[in-house]
């Protein structure tokens, strides 16, 4: 069985204190042996597991934080820990750019870490507190899964928007940031992967371009090499729509596409294998798989 799916999730062993201050979310997330049922069904054999959003706790001070991710990440490790084809990744909190530099300093490696959008904190992914936490990134070839967190705009309640627009939103805006900020070549060795198919940022590439050509105020002078930006960044399958998967390959390159199913929640992809098959990308997003996840 080929391939890795680098999107899946699941909750951290937590004591009683500490899980009472979270939301659990669906009883999946507790069952790695589901998980592991998962990949036999689609016919994959490895996943990256991380833990979902409401596990993030983005709004809490950089003490609180402090404790928080480190019983996070060992409750995580600790769920995946009897089953070999399950490899747990470690949360850096971003919106505290040094605590997140001191958190991938004690695992670091080659490996793939995962972090939430800094989503309503000042912070910009592209500033110079990051600049440790990307240099030793770069360093070691490790590769940051962007998830996003919470959406941050009040607006997005009704209707579910804050997972369905909400999420590709985020997702978009921290890629702007690391694109027009031109971490992605300044870092050259750091590699980023965007999940939901890299949010609306295949549908605004062009729109990004016009706006380099023709000069807008508040863009980097000289002007940023976007293709050469787009081209370093990754991006998992999970699109529900093989043509807005076409569009993403044709701006980021099929050499960037991984499979990514979101498992367990709704709102992922049931056989993220079909999914690329669709688009005769199955081959290409195995090889690409082990190339961002090559962990084991």
């Amino acid at each position: 069985m080929p391939g890795v799916d680098v999107h899946t999730h699941l909750a951290p062993v937590l004591t009683a204190e500490l899980a009472s201050q979270v939301h659990g979310g669906p009883p999946l997330l507790q069952q790695p042996e589901s998980l592991v049922a998962y990949l036999n069904e689609v016919g994959l054999d490895r996943a990256l597991v991380s833990p979902p959003p409401p596990f993030y706790r983005q709004d809490v001070d950089v003490d609180a934080s402090a404790v928080w991710v480190a019983a996070l990440n060992a409750g995580v490790e600790e769920r995946c820990a009897d089953h070999s084809r399950l490899k747990s990744v470690a949360y850096l909190p971003l919106e505290h750019p040094e605590l997140a530099a001191d958190v991938y300093a004690a695992v670091r490696g080659p490996g793939i870490v995962v972090t939430g959008a800094a989503g309503g904190r000042s912070q910009r992914l592209d500033g110079e507190s990051f600049t440790p936490l990307w240099r030793m990134m770069a360093e070691d070839g490790a590769a940051l899964l962007l998830h996003p967190g919470t959406s941050q705009d009040p607006r997005l309640a009704p209707y579910y928007q804050e997972n369905l627009t909400g999420n590709p939103l985020e997702t978009t805006v921290a890629a702007s940031q690391l694109v027009f900020g031109q971490v992605v070549t300044r870092f050259a060795g750091l590699r980023i992967v965007l999940v939901h198919c890299g949010g609306a940022v295949p549908m605004l590439a062009g729109r990004w371009r016009r706006g380099i050509s023709t000069s807008r105020p508040g863009l980097p002078e000289p002007a940023v090499d976007l293709d050469a930006e787009l081209r370093g960044i990754w991006f998992d399958s999970l699109s529900h729509d093989a043509e807005a998967m076409r569009l993403a390959v044709s701006v980021f390159g099929e050499d960037r596409i991984v499979m990514g199913s979101d498992w367990p929640f709704p709102m992922g992809s049931s056989n993220p294998c079909a999914d690329v098959r669709a688009l005769n990308l199955f081959d290409q997003a195995v090889a690409n798989g082990d190339l961002v996840a090559g962990v084991w």
